[in-house]
């Protein structure tokens, strides 16, 4: 039922829990925890199929999958990249669960020392992954973003109450949801951009997948390659899903920033590199499951979903927080536990249903196509059960195809959007704590620590490139200094060697 969930584009996890939270009224508090939380697990994995496949995120929590997922789907590797997702997610879901077990009081303290300041700064970290994310075309990068920021601020003031950019209409009063902005610019956009290359004749641009079951098993070199981001992207995914507010976008995001700084080839990334795809579904999950430590041990949401959970828990007379160990543990450690039983059958239902799901890679585009099409609008229409959303979306569409056509970077619209009204609203709230002084940033040991990893990162994605730029250019002007050199002195032995007098001359003159 989750997967379902997840790969309706529109739903996601946490308007799937919303939405079946009523047909858990009937069982004990325990199972109703345990089932909301398999349909948490189920839908954050749903999401990846159709970011695999179609190019098209569930939610904004596996945009960061597109960016190397569905270029592997375009050169016939659609299987593997949904067997190496499904292994991640996995192995991130079960780290999760380990550290959960093992770590849930020592994290949430850590996670409660995280005020406005801290997730402000990192939020800040993981919008600096959109220079990693532009790669060459920063500038027409950093307008992409500059367009998501602007659509972030479209609705109430969080502080004033005042309306902004809504021109009079109720529907934009609540700001544009991230849904329909996805949708048409991955889903439409993409449609628009395949019938402008004539991608029709190639079956949507991908490449057929072989029908052997081999074919749709990851190579050596793409588990070799997976290891390391694996490891990588569910602690960090963990620690980032602690964080009250942060969630899993801001998580996947840096796990593909970091996957790109450690690889030995940084230019593959966009062009179906493994890390990109394993590392930030890795961090997805295991986010999902360090949301869940504010949770049970503060109380305190730490992903929209979990929200959802924690209705739940009020609904059914439990109250998160220090004490639920204590007084309800068969709730507590049935979700705990539930999470390692939900991982495996995850991976067992994946793996058994890879063939079926990498198959939609060969249906036709004059079929493909309009079921896309479809399942846009429907995802788009179920957000607020408004046309508006839907005319955002086609809107949306039309503007991600210009992008592409021009260069610009979607991608960097959509997560400017994401984590936008977030890093407005921590930034008021540590303004408004402060007094209007930025000095805060520097008084406070856990803001220190993120202020100077925001600093490494400013360093690592401005001021790296000039220095790795002006010193390439001085290698090259060498190099070609020495091959002038090395032929200029080839060229004057030449002239010598035809100035000298031939043997058969020499016998003449003698």
């Amino acid at each position: 039922m989750g997967m379902i969930v997840g790969v309706m584009p529109g739903l996601g996890p946490s308007a799937g829990l919303a939405i079946l939270l009523p047909v858990t009224f009937g069982l004990d508090p325990a199972g109703a925890i345990v089932m909301l939380a398999a349909v948490y697990y189920g839908a954050m994995y749903g999401g990846t199929i159709t970011s695999v496949l179609i190019n098209t995120p569930g939610e904004s929590a596996t945009v960061a999958t597109t960016f190397d997922g569905f270029p592997m789907a375009q050169q016939g590797r659609a299987g593997p990249a949904l067997v190496l997702a499904a292994v991640a997610s996995f192995v991130a879901g079960t780290v999760g669960a380990i550290l959960i077990s093992l770590t849930a009081p020592a994290v949430a303290a850590i996670a409660s020392s995280f005020g406005p300041p801290e997730l402000f700064l990192v939020v800040i970290a993981g919008l600096l992954t959109l220079v990693v994310i532009i790669g060459q075309n920063r500038l027409l990068g950093a307008v992409s973003a500059l367009i998501g920021f602007g659509l972030a601020t479209v609705g109430v003031d969080i502080t004033t109450g005042n309306q902004r950019y809504t021109f009079g209409s109720p529907e934009l009063i609540e700001g544009i949801d991230f849904i329909p902005v996805a949708i048409g610019l991955f889903g439409v956009g993409e449609i628009l951009w395949s019938l402008y290359n004539r991608a029709h004749r190639q079956d949507l641009g991908y490449m057929a997948v072989s029908a052997r079951a081999r074919g749709f098993w990851p190579t050596r070199r793409d588990w070799a390659e997976s290891r390391g981001s694996m490891g990588r992207g569910s602690l960090l995914g963990f620690f980032v899903g602690a964080i009250p507010g942060a969630g899993a976008t801001v998580a996947s995001l840096m796990s593909y920033s970091v996957e790109k700084a450690v690889a030995r080839r940084p230019e593959k990334f966009g062009h179906g590199a493994v890390p990109g795809l394993v590392g930030p579904e890795a961090a997805n999950n295991a986010a999902s499951a360090g949301s869940m430590v504010p949770l049970l041990t503060l109380g305190v949401p730490g992903s929209g979903a979990t929200a959802v959970l924690l209705g739940g828990f009020l609904i059914w007379g439990l109250t998160p927080g220090p004490l639920l160990m204590e007084q309800n543990p068969d709730v507590a450690w049935a979700l705990i536990g539930s999470m390692y039983l939900g991982n495996v059958m995850l991976l067992v239902l994946n793996i058994f249903c890879v063939p079926a799901f990498a198959s939609i890679a060969r249906v036709p585009f004059r079929i493909l196509g309009p079921i896309v099409v479809v399942l846009c609008v429907i995802g788009a229409y179920t957000v607020n059960g408004s046309l508006v959303e839907v005319g955002i979306m086609l809107v949306c569409g039309v503007l991600g195809f210009f992008m592409r056509r021009f260069g610009f970077s979607p991608a960097a619209l959509v997560i400017a959007l994401v984590l936008g009204p977030i890093a407005e609203e921590s930034l008021r709230q540590t303004l408004l704590i402060s007094g209007g002084s930025f000095g805060i940033f520097i008084q406070r040991g856990p803001s220190q620590a993120l202020l100077a990893f925001v600093a490494l990162l400013c360093v690592f994605a401005f001021v790296a490139p000039l220095v790795f730029g002006a010193v390439r250019r001085s290698v090259d002007r060498r190099t070609e200094r020495r091959l002038a050199e090395a032929a200029r002195r080839a060229g004057e032995g030449e002239e010598s060697a035809d100035d000298r007098p031939s043997d058969e001359q020499r016998q003449v003159d003698a």
